[in-house]
């Protein structure tokens, strides 16, 4: 299940006449502005939440999410429903992409289709921190397990590789949010700066970018039609 808009699909030709004819409809400002976001979007590296209980904490992931560029989200929702505050989200759950799935083993498998290594947040005897865990190996999942419980062990098991936050006081564990907020952070910049292809590739950067301009755009629907698209 996705929020994804109908936008893909679209011959690349026919997606940059229907921005460009966009664009005519927002001020060039606006239009930059997205333009400089959907380009530091990526998809190299994706989120995935397991079971999250506090709207508090499913709302302060969307929106880490979006500051640092990640533009999936994938959740399991196999006890709880991931339903962030829209109070606390504040419109940015429609800058990015929540794929939701109700087992953890249906997520990992559409997830190693796709190329992902399957990284689980958590200590292990072979684990890495953020600065020593190699970008460059190929596209990674980061799995945040739920508030109480932890990391299911069904993501244990099938985990390729672990990562934790180095900690030097007496606390053992940070929020989730918290925790993600750092990993998303310290981790985009280095896959950024690695020799790896992070960018979205442009047909979907292109949908990105059209339906971002379509919520923004009042009536859209209407002015493309009149424009004959």
């Amino acid at each position: 299940m996705k929020n994804i808009e109908d936008s893909a699909g679209f011959p690349d030709e026919l997606l940059a006449r229907r921005i460009e004819y966009l664009s005519g409809f927002m001020t060039a400002e606006r239009y930059a502005t997205l333009c400089r976001a959907v380009d530091m979007r990526t998809r190299y590296m994706t989120v995935c939440m397991e079971n999250t209980f506090h709207p508090q904490n499913a709302s302060a992931l969307v929106r880490n999410c979006e500051a640092f560029g990640i533009q999936d989200i994938y959740t399991v929702e196999e006890h709880c429903r991931f339903s962030p505050n829209t109070n606390i989200v504040r419109g940015t759950d429609k800058w990015i992409d929540i794929h939701k799935y109700s087992r953890s083993t249906d997520l990992i498998a559409d997830l190693r289709q796709k190329g992902y290594r399957i990284v689980a947040t958590s200590p292990h005897t072979d684990d890495r921190t953020p600065e020593s865990f190699d970008v460059t190996t190929g596209p990674f999942a980061l799995f945040f397990g739920t508030e109480h419980a932890g990391i299911s062990d069904e993501v244990i098991r099938n985990a390729d590789e672990f990562i934790r936050i180095p900690m030097g006081g007496f606390v053992e564990s940070l929020n989730v949010s918290a925790s993600a907020a750092i990993l998303l952070y310290l981790l985009s910049n280095r896959v950024r700066n690695a020799p790896v292809d992070w960018q979205i590739p442009e047909t979907e950067r292109n949908e990105i970018l059209l339906r971002w301009m379509k919520s923004t755009v009042k009536d859209s629907g209407r002015i493309l039609k009149r424009g004959g698209f």
